[in-house]
């Protein structure tokens, strides 16, 4: 449910972006500046309140979580080689995001499959 609720009000915030208003929450300006294509960050913006929507009402977890995983790779990435303020944010949502991929496991033991 925290990770859900932590990808729906991200999400929110980039359209605040988007929209040139004012952020509610801090964004950061390196993570804006790989955004020089505006559609990318509608697409991911989106794609984080879709996912933070799914979580939060329990509905295609499995799929909210696996097209979360690289977005939560690259924020890890982000903050660990550019913008280090928000590095413990990205730590927390590895951790949730691995310990919600442990409890859905069985969701995914197909593709490790022969």
């Amino acid at each position: 449910m925290s990770l859900g609720l932590i990808f729906l009000i991200a999400g929110i915030n980039g359209y605040f972006v988007i929209l040139n208003l004012e952020p509610f929450i801090a964004t950061s300006p390196e993570a804006m500046a790989l955004f020089e294509f505006q559609y990318l960050l509608i697409f991911e913006k989106s794609l984080e309140v879709i996912c933070g929507l799914l979580l939060l009402i329990n509905r295609f977890v499995p799929l909210a979580l696996s097209i979360l995983s690289p977005i939560i790779v690259n924020i890890l990435l982000l903050h660990i080689f550019l913008d280090h303020s928000l590095l413990m944010l990205a730590i927390l949502l590895v951790i949730l995001h691995g310990f919600m991929l442990f409890c859905y496991r069985k969701n995914f033991i197909g593709i490790f499959e022969k």
